[in-house]
């Protein structure tokens, strides 16, 4: 069911919600939190998409908030607000509201996502693209206990990496932290395995992908190790080689999907270790509405102190060995080279008379 709604206000849509939940026959609010996706039209299909596939596991109303630029002065004094109300069928397991922002309005878009918050329910707020320097001081994302953001889908990751941990308030959360989620516990596992001790280690992925840099730092962070990172063709993350005291531990994966976990002294084994969807990552990080002290660990080991830490640990090269050339006799020492021989048959035979 789609009820749509043209320069309406926040009390209009929730009446377009209990006309909508009783006209399905659904009266009762059975949703347990309020995620709010901001984003452009560009992006919007896709992440409200992703957001109905995780409320089958995560029931939620949903508040996509869409912010239209106003090409002309005149639109731009205009303020207006559209909405589009989805319920059952079209909503997935939740409810759905599309909210487009016109003109002075933009500016204020948690005066209209506040009134439809669910009561006493926890709020996550989800940036697709575009998210704030700082989500915590952000007008929606102060309204939130939870707000996720993705670096990877930044211009510039590994710069934004570093400004989120510099941001960074509890209750902050990324994306490429999601990501390596399987590979985080696949080495837990391995190092479970072995009785050893680890000295340093590498990541290899794909170039500018923040998820490399933050699995190097969850590493660095926990075993006090160093740990380099190398440039692969990809895709994401393709392989990590601790070195430890009773030989390599290896976690490969080429193509994606099929990962071989190598241990020095048994028999490699395949682990399922798929790159995932947004949705599965999204449903993820709705599990915990908790901070995630792991995470914030690891991103404030900072970027700055890897680079420090594996260039002080980086083998010196070996100096090449430079040709040495046999510096010629002058011509006396030739010529009184043949006239030792004698003298040392000389002795020779002093010793032999002597016996």
């Amino acid at each position: 069911m789609k009820t749509d709604l043209t320069d309406t206000t926040s009390s209009k849509i929730n009446k377009a919600l209990v006309l909508g939940r009783r006209a399905i026959g659904t009266p009762a609010v059975g949703m347990v939190l309020t995620l709010v996706i901001v984003t452009d039209e560009e992006n919007a299909y896709d992440a409200l998409k992703a957001a109905n596939e995780a409320s089958r596991e995560h029931p939620s109303r949903t508040l996509v908030v869409i912010k239209r630029v106003s090409r002309s002065p005149r639109d731009r004094a205009q303020a207006r607000l559209d909405a589009e109300v989805r319920l059952g069928a079209d909503a997935s397991t939740g409810e759905t509201v599309v909210l487009r922002l016109y003109g002075d309005v933009v500016d204020h878009a948690q005066s209209v996502v506040l009134p439809l918050l669910l009561p006493d329910a926890p709020v996550v707020v989800w940036w697709p693209v575009n998210a704030p320097t700082d989500p915590a001081n952000d007008p929606l994302g102060a309204l939130a206990q939870r707000r996720v953001t993705d670096t990877y889908a930044a211009e510039q990751p590994i710069q934004e990496l570093a400004a989120r941990a510099d941001a960074y308030t509890p209750g902050d959360t990324d994306l490429s932290w999601t990501r390596i989620t399987p590979w985080r516990s696949m080495l837990a596992a391995a190092l479970d395995q072995v009785v050893c001790e680890v000295t340093s280690a590498e990541v290899a992925g794909e170039e500018f992908n923040p998820s490399v840099e933050l699995l190097a730092m969850w590493l660095a962070d926990r075993l006090k190790i160093p740990v380099r990172r190398s440039r692969s063709t990809g895709p994401g993350l393709t392989s990590v080689r601790m070195e430890t005291d009773a030989g390599p531990i290896v976690l490969d994966r080429a193509d994606g999907s099929l990962a071989t976990l190598s241990i020095q002294g048994q028999p490699d084994r395949a682990v399922a270790l798929k790159r995932r969807e947004t949705a599965e990552l999204i449903a993820e990080e709705l599990r915990r509405l908790d901070p995630d002290d792991t995470y914030a660990s690891a991103l404030k080991f900072g970027l700055e102190r890897l680079d420090e830490e594996a260039a002080t640990t980086a083998p010196a090269p070996e100096p090449e060995a430079e040709p040495v050339v046999a510096a010629e006799e002058p011509a006396e020492a030739r010529a009184e080279a043949p006239a030792a021989k004698p003298a040392g048959k000389k002795t020779a035979a002093r010793k032999a008379a002597a016996k």
